[in-house]
């Protein structure tokens, strides 16, 4: 996880009775939010909007679980150890005449510089050159130095919507508002400004329709990417890998180094005919291998008598039925790479660019 030098909760200095409701009520908008936000082209016949909207932060801030209530579906794994998400994943939502696609990105890491953070860094960086709009995460009345260090990634040219994230978390709410302003004053002094502030709450259900509300003003009018139904651009033998290793890091917890990964031996489906002679999953038969670095750890994930890696395997199954409505098939592995972390050659084998 990464420790930042200093993390400091800010307090304005200033009056404190500002009412946080009252600025729910209204977002506090600069003047780029009207700068930056497209005009409506009157006369296009068709009204659809569609836009790409990075999610980014530093690690641990709820990246993953906004992306997932923003979806309204499980979408990116989520646990409370770093660097869960180590990908680029993309969340489609479709409501009514908008559509939003939603680029989830790895913590930006500041601290270790291995090949594997190396290559994480570089997926954020990536991702946020190519969208229309990004949301940059923190926690609600805490700013950090690897806060400061992601926010330097950011150009002026895209619109950036700070969300201030578990506001149920954040103490005193009269503190809030002139916190919000506060950051947006510093920031402006640096000559950048933030479209929106928005503080919420990942779990409540009415802030995630706000900030659906909010972005859809800064996406394009243009024909949808994805069809109307379509969650997500990565596949079941991504997700697979992805719902392995969330469960290796649920219930390995802090003892678990986080330099381990999942690969997929095998991606199998039997198909059988239903009643109207459709073609329809019976099962699907998946073989996958958790890598470590060391003898140690690969005893800490099989557990006593296997304890461990049986349950990781039962409750990786039960979820995958679940996703993939069929019966599967799992089965696991444990193997020791040491330096696979370090490896730039090993990485790409592993689905890492």
């Amino acid at each position: 996880m990464t420790t930042p030098t200093t993390d400091t909760k800010l307090a304005s200095t200033k009056d404190t009775s500002v009412d946080l409701d009252a600025f729910f009520a209204k977002p506090a908008a600069s003047a780029a939010a009207s700068k930056n936000a497209p005009e409506v082209a009157s006369g296009d016949a068709t009204g659809k909007r569609c836009g790409l909207i990075a999610i980014v932060g530093k690690p641990n801030v709820g990246k993953s679980t906004l992306l997932n209530a923003l979806v309204g579906q499980k979408i990116s794994i989520t646990s409370r150890k770093a660097q869960t998400t180590r990908h680029r994943i993309t969340g489609i939502r479709t409501i009514e005449q908008t559509q939003y696609v939603f680029v989830d990105t790895p913590g930006f890491q500041t601290r270790h510089s291995n090949e594997l953070n190396k290559a994480l860094n570089k997926t954020v960086t990536g991702a946020i050159n190519d969208v229309d709009l990004i949301l940059f995460v923190v926690e609600a009345g805490r700013v950090s130095n690897a806060d400061a260090q992601v926010l330097e990634l950011f150009g002026k040219d895209i619109p950036c919507i700070l969300v201030a994230n578990k506001l149920d978390l954040a103490g005193k709410r009269s503190e809030l508002a002139p916190w919000l302003q506060t950051m947006q004053g510093e920031q402006n002094e640096k000559g950048f400004t933030f479209a929106e502030l928005f503080p919420m709450t990942a779990k409540n259900k009415r802030d995630v329709e706000r900030l659906l509300e909010l972005c859809a003003k800064f996406l394009p009018e243009q024909d949808w990417l994805y069809g109307v139904d379509e969650l997500t651009d990565r596949s079941e033998r991504f997700m697979a890998a992805e719902i392995v290793r969330e469960k290796l890091f649920r219930l390995t917890g802090d003892e678990l180094p986080y330099t381990s990964t999942v690969v997929i031996d095998e991606f199998k489906e039997e198909i059988i005919k239903n009643a109207k002679g459709n073609d329809k999953p019976a099962m699907k038969r998946i073989a996958a291998t958790i890598i470590v670095e060391r003898d140690g750890h690969k005893a800490m994930v099989i557990g006593d008598k296997g304890e461990r890696l049986k349950r990781i395997g039962t409750e990786t199954r039960m979820e995958l039925e679940k996703l993939m409505d069929c019966k599967v098939f799992l089965q696991l592995w444990v193997k020791v790479k040491s330096g696979w972390a370090d490896d730039a050659t090993r990485l790409k084998t592993y689905g890492y660019e």
